[in-house]
């Protein structure tokens, strides 16, 4: 077996000559993989997907051990990563991603000079380097959805592991690296790395065409900025961070509080509130049954956090928090600052939000929020307008509620605008936008979720003039994928 394929064997960091190897591989897999007609990088994922269902009964036990969450949330989520593996092969089979063009020369074009045969594409970009989430150990991780968009684009994929689930690293990039194998792949065309230094040297280095990253905003700030100050700067595709403000109108407040009261508690404390989508702030109306409702609602128990690291992180902004002088607890369970910690809810006016909302608004990862309290429903603008970029924004609201300011300012703000539901829970389809204006992402223009993931890690190429044996088969006459085109300004597909 070559060292390419070999099982990983051990979770320790990445020595030099082994990451120099890695790197090697996927630089010497890209142009291989890149050839490959996408039905046939289709089958590759496919096998991925069939693997990992396959070593179900493995992973999940030892994802239990090592991130303290139950298996149901884990078979669901391997659930997911499957789904989304096996949902971009149908892209691939489609065809659509690869947006194929053709302009056929025209002597009348009518901007003042002839139109020349021009015919664009996209690309690969070459080999792509992720880092891997804690929260979602499959859909976030060594299988999740950057390393599935990137090998779909084409492009090798060199993964960092996660220092909360070394083992589930470990035990997941060897079921990946086998079932590449068994379709004939190239060699080197996956990897796995361990370590904080390997990660920063691999992202430094020029064989790496693009990075891909899920976590905190100073972890994910530095490693834009070395991405960036690279010699040639490549694309990072960072989700940061993210408070999901939450915005209940007062005709909804009137409606439907015991509904809202109900829905923001299950989504706050989802997880154990460690999804970058959970709602972290709640505006309601001052005079609304809904405070006294929240305060006393009764929290779910307390259930634990990923891992140590975590916990301290947690529990430190947490009492940052609470000793603002303009918070107060609205609502806590037993035990808050414990290991699991019971949830919380904190309490502040709109004035008060304004005043000084970087303080206010910061993301606490886990199972705490903030209910801010308004006396004019016009002020919900202001208030949405002091929020940095989003993930997701949401309205609780009627269809009588003239809110249509408000929804303006959101789709700056956010990636994902709601209307009567709740940001937790991202659904992996066609339509899906997640990633917001910075500091949500470092690239609000693209998402990590959702077929459209794929186009971060590809580029196009226009061909001007090239005779038809030489161009790209997307753009030959007789179109041999049967892709859909845009040909002289008109859709058409073979």
């Amino acid at each position: 077996m070559s060292a390419s394929h070999a099982p990983i064997a051990t979770t320790e960091a990445t020595s030099e000559t082994e990451l120099e190897r890695l790197l090697a591989g996927v630089h010497a897999a890209a142009a291989p993989l890149a050839a490959l007609r996408p039905a046939e990088r289709a089958v590759l994922l496919e096998a991925v997907a069939d693997g990992l269902d396959a070593a179900a009964g493995e992973l999940i036990p030892v994802a239990q051990a090592e991130t303290r969450l139950a298996e149901g949330r884990l078979t669901g989520e391997l659930k997911r990563t499957t789904f989304q593996l096996r949902l971009f092969a149908q892209e691939l089979r489609d065809g659509g991603y690869l947006d194929a063009r053709i302009d056929h020369a025209d002597p009348e074009w009518p901007m003042g000079a002839p139109r020349p045969d021009l015919r664009r594409v996209k690309h690969a970009l070459g080999p792509v380097l992720v880092f891997s989430a804690s929260n979602f150990p499959f859909a976030f991780s060594v299988a999740g959805g950057d390393t599935a968009s990137a090998l779909a684009a084409g492009c090798p994929v060199l993964v960092k592991a996660h220092s909360g689930h070394p083992e589930l690293s470990r035990l997941t990039a060897n079921v990946v690296t086998g079932s590449l194998a068994s379709t004939g792949a190239p060699e080197g065309v996956f990897g796995l790395l361990f370590g904080t230094q390997a990660g920063a040297t691999a992202l430094k280095d020029p064989r790496i065409t693009a990075g891909a990253f899920t976590g905190s905003i100073p972890g994910g700030r530095a490693l834009f900025d070395i991405a960036s100050s690279r010699p040639t700067p490549i694309p990072f595709y960072g989700e940061l961070g993210s408070n999901n403000p939450v915005f209940v109108t007062e005709a909804a407040a009137a409606e439907r509080a015991e509904v809202i009261v109900e829905g923001f508690i299950g989504s706050f404390t989802m997880g154990s509130g460690q999804f970058c989508t959970k709602p972290g702030t709640l505006f309601v109306p001052a005079e609304s049954t809904l405070v006294s409702r929240l305060r006393d609602a009764v929290l779910p128990d307390a259930t634990p956090l990923l891992n140590d690291r975590i916990q301290a992180g947690y529990t430190e902004v947490l009492q940052d928090l609470e000793g603002h002088p303009k918070l107060s607890v609205l609502a806590q369970g037993p035990n808050p600052l414990s290991d699991p910690p019971s949830p919380t809810l904190l309490l502040t006016t709109a004035e008060d939000m304004l005043a000084d909302p970087h303080a206010l608004q910061a993301e606490c990862f886990g199972p705490t929020a903030v209910v801010v309290t308004y006396t004019d429903e016009a002020q919900l603008v202001a208030l949405a307008e002091s929020f940095e970029g989003q993930l997701t924004a949401t309205i609780q609201g009627t269809d009588t509620c003239e809110v249509a300011e408000l929804v303006e300012v959101l789709a700056r703000k956010a990636g994902r605008v709601l209307w009567n539901g709740w940001s937790t829970g991202v659904s992996v389809t066609y339509a899906q936008q997640h990633g917001g204006p910075y500091p949500a992402t470092t690239a609000s223009g693209s998402t990590s979720v959702g077929t459209a993931a794929i186009e971060r890690f590809l580029r196009p190429v226009a061909y001007q003039g090239f005779p038809q044996h030489l161009l790209p088969e997307a753009l030959r006459d007789e179109n041999p994928l049967d892709v859909p085109r845009l040909i002289d300004g008109q859709r058409a597909r073979g």
